[in-house]
């Protein structure tokens, strides 16, 4: 006597079938032709009872599972295990119903023809749709709600099996299922992962400590695929328990606003501090209502949001979700095991690590450098030193055809040196493009001798670090920052732009600074010479959508470069290398961000936004410490050391004094 098992190939199955597999009885598993591959890493997690496998061809749309050689298999299978299904709340409702409800009455017509001693359903609590408050294993037609295709095809599904009388069966209704408890391993992004995104997001754009406020959100049970995996191995074979139902559920009831939080947690994101209820949630429905009537363009923009953020409409939908499960038949036979759900406090860090190194989608989006740089041509201002310098080189090593522009012949032959070096390839170009005349002949060289050029990075540019009051005679430092950091990029942009429009692809990115999100005092010629760029570039961003043109602005902090040198007191602060910062870019280059800004640069922006006066007092008071440099009109560096409340304040504010 045996097993013959549907869906073992499958996440719950791999986990089940392994159990199985080792209590020494033969295995049969329903394969269908083209899953090879997942029968061998089935084999491959069966180990050293790999031999108890048998597979079987067939497939659960076919009658009688596809299998014709029936005979040898009556007599022989003690467990019917029926895991085949659609797990997908986005699939449309004619493939639910003919895998959930039509799968599950052929696999009903196969066990009886092989005379199966038991027939055992792995459900799913969608069974109870939304039904409003306590849903026992002994509730069925108590379930409400089932307007949704999956939970609908999940109540029709072991409505058939209930309705069974020729032979035993046992119903399980795990909760929403998520990786493995002990090594983090889960198959796809669902469930609670459709919103690690957002806590990535959230962890990169803002401090940890920085508290938000969200949403409580209704009842979400998550339990661990092993867990699902022991508990169905052990009922299974219990006796007396026939024409039961067992909850697998966690028996500790979480809201949705508890669950991301302890996810954040695990990211090392900022969490929610304080969550609105339902009730406050409710209150807003008809406003709702009323701008869903005449607001078209921002539901379009709310749909391209949760699109980015890889949240499908329907889990939306069941942010409100209001029913809870006892497991009252099921839990003491499992606590005789020892077999219980570990608490989600301890396990959510190992889920949140698998999914950022295996299933975040930007891994499968983004290729990796190499794929995406390698034999594009990539245009480098200001490549003779610093961030440019950096960059290039980084570029280099994975394949990327470069054209470096800088002023100093000498230097650009020294970077050309240093990039054939490391196996790399690049054209040099002496330009001034500060000067029109010179930017336009960079321009016609470009073309003429490459045709297109798929990745522009504006770098160069300059910086002066002065007082508006001593500024009061210098016009011109503002008139000079505005040709170098916003014209020149801008004319070049221009003159590039076309040929990427024609191909339908290009990307352009912009180093700005830090200084425009949190207005740095000191740096107003600068500031305003970047904040320049940065609308033009938002523009651009805005024009070119849906054109295969990508536009990235990099909010900078201060970068350990030639460009600071003259302020002598930055030698003792802390600053980004240039390495640093040309992993930034290179970051920009693989994800493609319409804006790449540390966390103190987002929450500068957040606090001038939010509380003005506050930010402008910060910067007052960052502005009266730190004096001009000596070629600005300060005093004598001699005259002015370093305090610790400096050091401090430099600390804190990092890359913004």
């Amino acid at each position: 006597m045996g097993y013959f098992i549907t869906g073992a190939t499958g996440f719950i199955g791999r986990h089940a079938t392994a159990l199985l597999a080792r209590r020494g009885e033969p295995v049969y598993v329903l394969v269908r032709p083209g899953s090879q591959a997942r029968l061998e890493r089935l084999i491959r997690d069966c180990g050293s009872n790999a031999g108890a496998i048998i597979p079987v061809q067939g497939d659960l749309d076919d009658p009688m599972l596809g299998v014709i050689e029936r005979e040898h298999l009556r007599g022989k299978i003690r467990h019917f295990l029926h895991l085949g299904a659609l797990y997908d709340l986005d699939a449309c409702a004619l493939d639910l119903e003919r895998v959930n409800v039509g799968g599950t009455r052929r696999a009903l017509d196969f066990a009886l023809d092989v005379g199966a001693g038991c027939f055992h359903l792995v459900s799913s609590i969608a069974v109870a749709g939304q039904h409003r408050g306590l849903f026992t294993e002994e509730m069925f037609e108590e379930a409400g709600g089932l307007e949704h295709p999956y939970f609908k095809s999940k109540h029709q599904s072991e409505a058939l099996v209930r309705n069974e009388r020729r032979i035993p069966w046992r119903v399980y209704r795990p909760g929403m299922v998520v990786g493995h408890s002990v090594t983090g391993e889960m198959d796809k992004v669902d469930g609670p992962y459709y919103f690690f995104k957002l806590i990535q997001k959230l962890r990169d754009a803002l401090p940890r400590w920085l508290p938000l406020v969200g949403f409580e959100g209704g009842h979400i049970n998550l339990v661990p695929v092993d867990f699902v995996a022991l508990a169905l191995a052990h009922l299974m074979h219990q006796p007396g328990q026939d024409r039961k139902c067992f909850h697998l559920t966690d028996p500790v009831d979480r809201r949705i606003g508890d669950v991301l939080n302890i996810f954040a947690r695990a990211a090392h994101a900022p969490a929610m501090s304080l969550c609105l209820d339902g009730g406050t949630l409710a209150s807003l429905e008809p406003l709702r209502r009323v701008a869903q009537g005449f607001i078209q363009p921002i539901r379009h923009l709310a749909g391209q949001l949760l699109d980015e953020l890889g949240i499908p409409a329907s889990v939306i939908d069941l942010l409100n979700y209001p029913t809870t499960f006892d497991a009252g038949l099921a839990r003491p036979l499992l606590a005789s095991a020892g077999i219980q759900v570990p608490r989600l406090e301890d396990y959510a860090w190992r889920l949140w690590d698998y999914w950022e190194r295996q299933l975040d989608p930007e891994l499968l989006r983004a290729r990796g450098l190499e794929q995406l740089a390698s034999g594009k041509t990539v245009l480098i201002t200001g490549g003779s030193s610093g961030i440019g310098r950096a960059t290039a080189l980084r570029l280099a090593r994975v394949g990327a055809r470069l054209l470096v522009v800088a002023r100093d012949a000498q230097r650009l032959e020294a970077v050309r040196r240093e990039i054939e070096a490391c196996g790399g390839s690049a054209a040099i170009y002496s330009c001034d493009i500060a000067d029109e005349t010179s930017c336009a002949r960079l321009i016609e060289a470009v073309t003429n001798d490459h045709g297109a050029v798929d990745i522009l990075i504006n770098n160069a540019g300059h910086s002066i670090r002065r007082a508006i009051e001593n500024s009061y005679q210098r016009l011109h430092d503002y008139e000079r920052l505005m040709r170098i950091n916003y014209f020149a990029a801008v004319q070049l942009s221009l003159g590039l732009l076309p040929s990427m429009v024609r191909r339908g692809s290009g990307h352009v990115i912009a180093i700005s600074s830090i200084g425009v999100l949190g207005n740095a005092a000191r740096f107003a010629a600068y500031n305003a010479s970047k904040a320049a760029l940065e609308s033009f570039m938002r523009c651009a961003a805005a024009e070119y959508r849906g054109r295969g043109v990508y536009f990235t602005i990099i909010n900078m902090p201060l970068v350990r470069t030639p460009m600071v040198e003259p302020t002598k007191l930055y030698r003792r602060f802390p600053l980004i290398s240039a390495d640093h910062a040309a992993a930034m870019v290179c970051d920009a280059i693989v994800n493609k961000p319409e804006r790449l800004a540390t966390g103190l640069g987002v929450l500068a922006r957040l606090v001038e936004i939010v509380a003005p006066r506050i930010s402008t007092a910060i910067t007052s008071e960052s502005f009266k410490m730190f004096p001009d440099s000596e070629a600005a009109g300060g005093p004598p560096e001699s005259d002015s050391p370093v305090t610790s409340e400096m050091l401090e304040v430099a600390a804190l504010l990092q890359g913004m004094h």
